[in-house]
């Protein structure tokens, strides 16, 4: 907020993972008071301050925040202070923003926001989309054959990519974005894969191109890796992802996305 009040950005985008744990798997109704009491507060104060300079707040959840808090972000989204993205778009300036929650399945017994990717094919040493528990209750058929893939095709239709920014849980398989710290670990005598990101979501990219995508997820990537952005074609991909005590923060210009920073604050 320190950040926001100085720099008075057009837009403010959070990618997920927002409930700190234990609030985040609490199935007492803790993580209610977080959202409804925390986040709207801390909002609220830095739009008093901001007035008409009160950027536009984006964000989705990540597979560590319990879908059941969904309906927790409604009065701030009413009250004007965010705008949930999840499955929708919206526009900021000259600029289409679509949000997607969805991350490919995992080891977590927590499963509300994990999908199959292209296929029902699951990577060893993770568990399908069909196990594990959830927080609200979801048709069998669509957690069955819902795929992170058919999902990328409804939210963006046969729209012109070119100048739109994607806000994604999930980062692209084999990238710099989503090596994850499981060298050499096995399962069952099989090597697990260290890119643990989405191939829908890589070959969306790949085909599309937009202007830019964020990501999150795989908190590790960057202490891993060294980088904390990648370009795929003529699009730039940034994470904000961090596994120390800090919050990464990505600032960038839509019009100049190779001039992007990150710090740690």
């Amino acid at each position: 907020m320190e950040a926001v009040d100085a720099e008075r950005p057009a837009a403010v985008l959070l990618g997920g993972d927002l409930l700190p744990p234990p609030l985040a798997h609490a199935t007492d109704g803790s993580g209610r008071g977080f959202i409804l009491s925390f986040l709207q507060e801390v909002f609220g104060e830095t739009r008093k301050r901001l007035g008409g300079s009160y950027p536009t707040v984006l964000l989705i959840l990540g597979n560590d925040d319990l879908r059941a808090e969904e309906g927790n972000l409604v009065p701030g989204e009413t009250d004007g202070l965010w705008k949930y993205l999840h499955l929708r778009s919206t526009s900021v300036g000259e600029h289409t923003v679509y949000g997607y929650g969805f991350v490919p399945p995992t080891p977590f017994a927590l499963k509300d926001w994990e999908r199959y990717d292209v296929s029902r094919f699951v990577d060893p040493g993770a568990t399908s989309p069909e196990e594990g528990w959830r927080s609200v209750p979801v048709s069998p058929g669509d957690v069955r054959y819902g795929t992170i893939r058919e999902d990328l095709e409804i939210l963006t239709g046969g729209a012109d990519l070119s100048g739109a920014l994607l806000l994604f849980h999930a980062p692209p398989y084999q990238s710099f974005l989503d090596r994850a710290a499981l060298d050499g670990r096995l399962v069952d005598n099989v090597p697990l894969d260290v890119h643990v990101g989405s191939v829908a979501i890589r070959r969306f990219i790949q085909a599309r191109q937009p202007r830019i995508t964020l990501h999150g997820h795989v908190h590790e990537s960057v202490r891993l890796t060294g980088e904390w952005r990648q370009r795929l074609g003529k699009t730039w991909a940034f994470t904000a992802a961090h596994d120390g005590t800090e919050l990464a923060l990505v600032r960038f210009n839509p019009d100049a996305p190779e001039s992007a920073t990150r710090d740690l604050l």
